[in-house]
């Protein structure tokens, strides 16, 4: 049960779950642009530096759903301080790290500590303000939030990397983590949790199968798709994920209900999620290298290059508070993942000497896309679920999004070493072999939003209302809050 809280605390809360979310979906991204100046100090190989990306995705999108449930169970403000004060503690240790297998564990704490705090945030959007133009005015916020964080993450990194060292995209979370804590209890509502136990067994198989697949995918360009490494990790995936599926058959109170998701529209939207999840890391993760390596733009410069991902994705929530009351979310969900791909496929065209409006191009097309897509994936999400389930809707959104990224973030690791590779051999120049490598990464890619657009189109069918609630722009939400 969730107690009363003051409007005058709306305001507050917003901006602390705001700040919090801001915060988690930037570490999925802030660390790209200080890949190369990681890479050079610590060592790090080619293949093994995807380990600094997938660490905390993998454990963030496996642990999601053991998070939000935790949150249902023991109190959601209590687990979301929880989630901000681990993440925080990660983020000291990796900005002090001195070897690879200590800050991909640094990485892996921040993936848990945000595994907890990500539900919990959109669960108390969903109690904290009341169904209607309260609360998809809140959730503007959150999903600007999510799909401007990847964006901004680059800017700030590129940013910090150039003024500082790559140090401080870690340390910059502790102060922002101090003040989300110091703030929640002072306006958040304390909530009660319900019966229930924490699936572990269930979280445990699921986490580790996905990460076994993960490790066989990122491995098998070093080691050889024929390798007993590699097989024995997929070998194992499968096991565990059997092993998943049948905890969650059997025991009294599974970390997911099949029954949950049955649910056209919620499975519908899941699935879009993940396709755009993967679509959208790849993007970032493949384009931020080629800019400083091939295109030799500085990490400022690669981290500004993509202002008009946040700057589009503000620009169609105006849309969208405009459109949405009467057409409904479905043309923005059918719309936005196919100009996603639009954008990732015009990247895929990039050439080493192109000027920065062949990048600008890509990047604006993605930007609208994805503005279009994340505000109704999570208003599609929440809707028609029970209060105590509120924290697994949000689990699965986020969890659709990060197993998304980390599988097709591997999976494209995979592609792009072995174009590379297969190049090398036949004596191109490492610049056609990079070129080449971008070309069917994306290409993948852009394939992946593709799909995503047609699951929408013909999966997703949102009832219409008769006065859909408004839901007005990111910024003017921030400017009367």
């Amino acid at each position: 049960m969730t107690t009363t809280t003051p409007s005058r605390h709306h305001r507050g809360a917003l901006f602390t779950i705001a700040a919090a979310q801001l915060m988690v979906m930037l570490d999925l991204t802030i660390v790209n642009v200080a890949l190369p100046s990681i890479q050079h100090d610590l060592h790090f190989s080619a293949t093994t530096l995807t380990w600094v990306i997938d660490a905390y995705v993998l454990v963030f999108g496996g642990l999601l759903i053991l998070g939000g449930r935790s949150g249902d169970i023991f109190g959601r403000r209590r687990m979301f301080s929880v989630g901000i004060g681990l993440f925080a503690l990660a983020s000291l240790l990796g900005g002090v790290a001195t070897s690879q297998g200590w800050l991909i564990a640094a990485r892996a704490l921040q993936g848990i500590g945000a595994a907890i705090a990500s539900p919990t945030a959109l669960a108390l959007i969903a109690t904290t303000f009341d169904e209607g133009h309260e609360r998809n005015r809140a959730m503007a916020v959150y999903a600007g939030m999510t799909a401007a964080g990847g964006a901004l993450g680059l800017i700030s990194g590129g940013a910090l990397v150039e003024s500082a060292t790559w140090r401080w995209v870690f340390f910059v979370n502790v102060p922002i983590a101090a003040v989300v804590l110091v703030a929640t209890p002072l306006v958040l509502p304390s909530t009660r949790g319900h019966r229930g136990r924490l699936d572990v067994p269930g979280a445990l198989s699921g986490s580790l199968g996905v990460a076994a697949v993960v490790y066989a995918l990122v491995r098998a360009p070093s080691v050889g798709w024929g390798s007993t490494q590699t097989w024995g990790s997929l070998v194992a995936a499968v096991v565990l994920l059997i092993a998943f599926a049948v905890i969650e058959t059997r025991t009294t109170q599974p970390l997911v209900r099949l029954s949950f998701l049955r649910h056209r529209n919620r499975g519908g939207g899941y699935a879009v999620m993940m396709l755009f999840g993967g679509a959208m890391l790849s993007l970032l993760f493949f384009l931020t290298q080629y800019l400083q390596e091939q295109m030799h733009y500085s990490s400022l410069r690669a981290g500004v290059s993509y202002l008009p991902v946040p700057f589009m994705v503000a620009t169609t929530s105006v849309i969208l508070s405009k459109r949405i009351r009467h057409v409904g979310i479905r043309p923005f969900l059918v719309a936005g993942p196919l100009l996603v791909g639009l954008g990732i496929f015009w990247a895929s065209l990039l050439q080493p000497h192109d000027s920065y409006w062949h990048v600008f191009g890509p990047l604006a097309t993605f930007g609208i896309g994805a503005g279009l897509s994340v505000v109704p994936l999570t208003l599609n999400a929440v809707s028609s679920v029970a209060g105590h389930e509120q924290g697994l809707a949000s689990a699965l959104l986020n969890t659709s999004q990060q197993i998304g990224g980390s599988l097709g973030l591997a999976v494209l690791v995979t592609i792009e070493a072995t174009t590379r590779s297969h190049d090398l051999a036949h004596g191109l120049s490492s610049t056609v072999a990079a070129t080449n490598a971008l070309h069917d990464a994306l290409r993948v890619a852009a394939g992946a939003a593709f799909l995503a657009f047609i699951v929408a189109a013909l999966v997703i069918r949102p009832a219409r209302p008769s006065s859909p609630p408004v839901t007005p722009p990111v910024a003017e939400v921030l400017g009367q809050a």
